[in-house]
């Protein structure tokens, strides 16, 4: 059991399919679980190693985040890492991100997920380069699955590079892949209280994007108070609100990627 989110991973490992422009799978390899998970190591409550273990853990990871993120560095290329829970609107922002930004500057994506190559079809459709990273049952995406689909992937030199990491608000935070920047997308059909409730997620964000603008009519969720909320755990953040649906808000989403550099 994960020692962050209660989450099992007993099953499956790491999967990372490029597709080709026909949709078909490059290849489809499993590896083995790249990281000893804490919850692989997870004592009895009270033991004493289990935070040395997470610790020993999340160093390995920064480790081979600095890695990817001088390998980026060194070709221009620009890794922005979005996260959410599962369901705020993170693929159809890609969508819309690249195909509107397909002419400013080269766009490519890692798509994480647990299972199926869905999303990454989906931004495939687009005519972005993509490549799917499966996860099995683990809850994020690391530093060395993040290594790999960069070599799968080979960005072109001055990309943006879109990282749509796994449903989930608590481990992606804790786990650097390399990454230039943080999004956390939130969609207004979730709690106002999510900033106060998941702090450590939206205390890492650079950006704050609350989502499904078009639905506020119909639900009661309160912008500004939400955006109170992220301000408390994270003074200096950006928070935008937008519409993937009727594009309300992402002129300054686009803006806001172009400074990332």
């Amino acid at each position: 059991m994960c020692g962050t989110c209660g989450c099992a991973e007993e099953a499956g490992g790491t999967r990372i399919v490029m597709l080709r422009e026909d949709g078909a799978p490059e290849h489809g390899h499993p590896h083995p679980d790249p990281h000893p998970h804490p919850h692989e190591c997870r004592q009895p409550s009270g033991a004493g190693g289990t935070v040395t273990i997470e610790q020993k853990v999340l160093a390995k990871n920064d480790l081979l985040a600095e890695r990817n993120r001088t390998w980026m560095t060194d070709r221009g290329v620009v890794a922005v890492n979005m996260m959410s829970s599962p369901g705020a609107g993170k693929t159809t922002l890609l969508e819309r991100a690249v195909t509107d930004l397909g002419g400013r500057r080269p766009v490519a994506v890692i798509e994480g997920d647990q299972e199926t190559r869905l999303d990454a079809d989906r931004i495939r459709r687009t005519g972005c380069a993509v490549v799917q990273v499966n996860t099995g049952a683990g809850c994020h995406l690391d530093a060395e699955m993040m290594r790999d689909a960069l070599t799968a992937l080979s960005p072109a030199e001055g990309s943006l590079l879109m990282v749509e990491n796994v449903g989930n608000l608590v481990c992606p935070a804790l786990f650097d892949l390399g990454e230039r920047s943080k999004v956390v997308i939130i969609s207004v059909t979730e709690g106002t209280d999510k900033p106060l409730k998941y702090p450590y997620m939206f205390a890492a964000a650079d950006l704050i994007l609350i989502n499904k603008s078009d639905l506020l009519p119909h639900v009661d969720f309160d912008v500004e108070q939400c955006a109170q909320h992220a301000r408390s755990v994270n003074p200096d953040v950006r928070v935008l609100t937008v519409s993937a649906t009727t594009g309300e808000g992402l002129a300054h989403w686009y803006d806001w990627l172009a400074e990332q550099r």
